[in-house]
């Protein structure tokens, strides 16, 4: 990863909110929506809260599921919760370098281990995969309970537009931006219990001149009234 990238936010990545379609074994499971908006850590400098909720359904029941992570530019983590989205999340933890700590709580549990490097929780390391920063090289990320080997895989071209890939093992995942500006997030596997859940970014978004809820911009313009 580039050093430089902690002392700044990626010029490139500002508000962002990205939709995407979920399959399994090529049928609708759900949705998925990213929303990204920056934010500064005092001392720490400047980052991103990404909150990504995910609705199930389809073939698959229907649960929600929401995850909030604050992390700064180069995508280390600060603090990740997960949730149903209603109630308080069921389970979070904190990334504290100043007193190198990590703490997590799962429900009315408490549980404190020592950070000794920097780390990633699921969503920040998506974040870390995007853009011009991105590793090149076989890449080791720590995250809490274990870490993963992130492969550089060779350019790929997803829905017409070129893109750059990565293996995540254990675990199987793969995960795919734009080459180029603004780096969006085009494809997401990810392995559950049901199976590998394939995220894909909706087609109106894919459009390089629509806006950011997908919409074109001729779609935005006021029509005339009929007299």
């Amino acid at each position: 990863m580039n050093p430089a990238a902690r002392s700044e936010r990626p010029r490139w990545l500002n508000t962002e909110s990205l939709r995407l379609t979920l399959t399994l074994g090529g049928r609708f499971a759900g949705e998925q929506v990213w929303q990204t908006q920056p934010e500064k850590f005092g001392a720490l400098g400047a980052g991103y809260q990404t909150r990504v909720q995910t609705d199930f359904g389809g073939v698959l029941p229907a649960v929600r599921k929401v995850q909030v992570s604050r992390y700064l530019a180069d995508g280390t983590s600060l603090s990740y919760a997960e949730s149903d989205g209603r109630n308080k999340p069921h389970f979070e933890v904190q990334f504290d370098a100043a007193t190198a700590l990590i703490t997590l709580r799962q429900h009315q549990d408490e549980a404190a281990a020592p950070l000794l490097v920097a780390h990633y929780d699921p969503v920040s390391l998506v974040m870390a995969l995007r853009g011009p920063a991105a590793p090149t090289e076989l890449w080791r990320a720590a995250l809490t309970g274990g870490a993963v080997h992130v492969q550089p895989l060779p350019e790929a071209e997803i829905a017409g537009l070129r893109a750059r890939a990565f293996y995540l093992r254990p675990g199987g995942a793969y995960v795919a931006s734009e080459l180029e500006a603004p780096y969006r997030l085009l494809r997401l596997v990810q392995p559950t219990d049901f199976g590998p859940v394939d995220a894909s970014l909706q087609p109106e978004a894919r459009r390089k001149d629509g806006k950011e809820d997908g919409r074109s911009e001729k779609a935005d313009k006021p029509r005339r009234r009929r007299a």
